[in-house]
């Protein structure tokens, strides 16, 4: 019987398991692909505290990881397809394919993954000129143009990567104006690699074995036309990784873990922190304080247990 199993191991999974770890509690991480969750889809992180410029987030996952490992915490890696309650008072069950864990409490950090633009095409070329991270795939169009699909701060993050690498980046999106935060903005719009298509809407991905081209709809004058490009990245948002705990816990018309100031959820004993939660604002540093905030809740209430 575990204290807490804590599900997810990107900032905020991990920032739980270190103050858990801390509070001296047995503590299980369960990770379904690998430590770092989201942050590592980018190349590194401009504003995280202690690091003037940026820092690189495979260096900042694999300090966290190490961090969590120093304290003697194991990281499974193990799907989690359900959490049900155990057959005594303060349990829960945390079941994967493989096996069962008990643990007299659950913290939730599965975050969130990139959304779907949901157009003609796409499902049928990602891997074949469709990506939904930059930093991945970006070495791949080197002197190649590319689209780039999105207008908040992580889409113009990508398409100021991606000038290091494509001779051209049309950054397109429905609205207007961009939506990512003002720096960003600037940066986008001094960059002479990068030209802005906006009130233009993506059609169809157009390929037979590849990626070839886009169908663009102004959204102003109806008007179409094509453009003929080598790859296009996916930025319009992300969707909680919840459907697992979606009968067993509160959540919203999206899917976000309902959760008070203190990560508790409608379930006593469940926890949930990061970006898998219901909140207005999604960086790195908000998860890890949400982790934190868990794992004291956490241990406050295995205190009161006993």
């Amino acid at each position: 019987m575990h204290d807490v199993i804590i599900i997810g191991a990107g900032p905020a999974g991990l920032t739980a398991a270190l103050y858990a770890g801390r509070y001296r509690l047995d503590t299980q991480i369960l990770e379904k692909i690998s430590a770092g969750g989201q942050i590592v889809m980018s190349s590194s992180i401009e504003n995280y505290p202690g690091f003037p410029g940026s820092v690189n987030t495979f260096d900042l996952a694999d300090k966290m990881k190490k961090q969590v490992e120093d304290l003697g915490i194991d990281i499974t890696m193990e799907e989690v397809l359900e959490i049900v309650p155990g057959d005594k008072i303060n349990m829960w069950i945390v079941r994967t394919a493989d096996h069962s864990y008990e643990a007299r409490s659950v913290i939730i950090a599965v975050g969130a993954q990139s959304k779907r633009l949901g157009v003609k095409g796409e499902e049928k070329l990602i891997g074949l000129g469709v990506s939904y991270c930059g930093t991945c795939d970006g070495p791949l169009y080197k002197n190649k143009e590319v689209a780039v699909i999105g207008g908040g701060d992580r889409a113009v993050e990508e398409a100021l990567f991606l000038t290091r690498y494509a001779s051209r980046v049309h950054l397109i999106h429905r609205r207007d104006n961009l939506r990512a935060s003002a720096i960003l903005v600037e940066k986008a719009r001094s960059e002479h690699k990068i030209n802005l298509i906006l009130n233009t809407t993506v059609e169809e991905i157009i390929g037979e074995k590849k990626f070839e081209k886009l169908l663009l709809k102004n959204i102003n004058s109806q008007d179409t036309r094509e453009l003929v490009c080598q790859g296009i990245f996916i930025f319009v948002g992300v969707a909680p990784n919840t459907d697992f705990v979606k009968t067993l816990l509160k959540t919203d018309d999206k899917g976000f873990i309902i959760a008070d100031q203190n990560m508790r959820t409608s379930q006593e004993g469940i926890f949930a922190c990061g970006d898998c939660c219901q909140k207005s604002f999604r960086q790195v540093v908000t998860a890890c304080s949400d982790g934190a905030v868990a794992a004291f809740s956490v241990n406050s209430y295995l205190d009161n247990l006993k």
